[in-house]
């Protein structure tokens, strides 16, 4: 008789990012007016902990740490820092074509008069979104945010590109040099559309020489098939096997990870999260409980 092997159970512990509540409406939320949608809120922490009580993003930080301290075994919390990359010129032609032409024709083709899209590069609109984020981010770190001590991205140059300009040479660690790990299960929902077909790994070596690239990740892209697209069923499988790496894999607590909107939208799906669609350029941060689960 065989018995299934370990897996996390994950659950968003919510109540602390407003993203969490049904009440805040993602097309109008402004995650850099916010805070990331950190909630001013009291915490459970521990007697001496030694930090700056009227520090909302402190405060925050040590009660996971603290959350970590006291969980059972085979449970541990996370925050991920959820982005998506700025617009692409793919986001662009789609607006131009229309979502069912782009669907069914533009998209399997490589490109149209306005240039290609195959592994679509940012658009100036999206280069300036990724600034954005970047300017977001130093005002958090002035505010005292848990800053990312794991750096993952998709390997489409579009997240390649936000990571970059988001994070290099911020003012904090694991940022001088950015040096992120490239993840294939962390790209776009896979398959005929040529914007979702990755570069090839010495082109990506080539363009990011300090990305680390994750041992066994092919030369060519094997896994975009220009026949069939991968379901959100089977999109949301491989994001779940992408968490189960990272929760088995990597012992930081914060984690920063640069997608695509049907990535996230997987990501949210396995830990429990509401739906809440991110603009390109967006930022969801999340907190994670995953319980190690022997049987069933």
């Amino acid at each position: 008789m065989t018995h299934p092997s370990p897996h996390f159970k994950f659950s968003t512990e919510t109540g602390y990012f407003l993203q969490d509540e049904e009440s805040t409406d993602p097309e109008t939320f402004d995650y850099a007016a916010s805070n990331f949608g950190l909630i001013t809120r009291s915490y459970e922490l521990p007697s001496n902990a030694p930090l700056n009580h009227s520090n909302q993003w402190q405060k925050f930080g040590a009660h996971v740490n603290y959350l970590n301290n006291v969980s059972a075994k085979g449970e541990k919390y996370k925050v991920l820092f959820l982005g998506r990359h700025g617009e692409g010129v793919h986001n662009v032609a789609e607006r131009r074509y229309g979502s069912k032409a782009w669907d069914e024709y533009w998209s399997l083709l490589d490109g149209d008069s306005h240039g290609t899209w195959v592994d679509a590069r940012l658009t100036e609109l999206g280069i300036s979104q990724a600034e954005t984020a970047r300017e977001a981010w130093k005002t958090q770190i002035q505010r005292g945010i848990p800053h990312p001590q794991s750096y993952y991205v998709s390997p489409l140059n579009r997240c390649l590109a936000t990571a970059q300009i988001t994070f290099e040479g911020l003012d904090m660690p694991h940022t001088q040099p950015f040096r992120p790990v490239v993840k294939e299960l962390l790209r776009e929902t896979m398959g005929e559309h040529t914007c979702d077909r990755r570069s090839s790994r010495s082109a990506i070596e080539a363009e990011y020489p300090l990305y680390r690239i994750e041992g066994g990740f092919s030369e060519e892209d094997n896994l975009w098939d220009p026949k069939i697209r991968e379901s959100d069923e089977e999109r949301s499988a491989r994001l779940r096997v992408f968490l189960e790496d990272i929760f088995a894999t990597d012992e930081n607590v914060f984690v920063s990870m640069t997608a695509h909107s049907g990535a996230i939208t997987s990501i949210l799906e396995a830990t429990g999260h509401r739906r809440f669609p991110l603009a390109t350029g967006g930022v969801i941060p999340v907190l994670v409980k995953a319980e190690l689960v022997t049987g069933g």
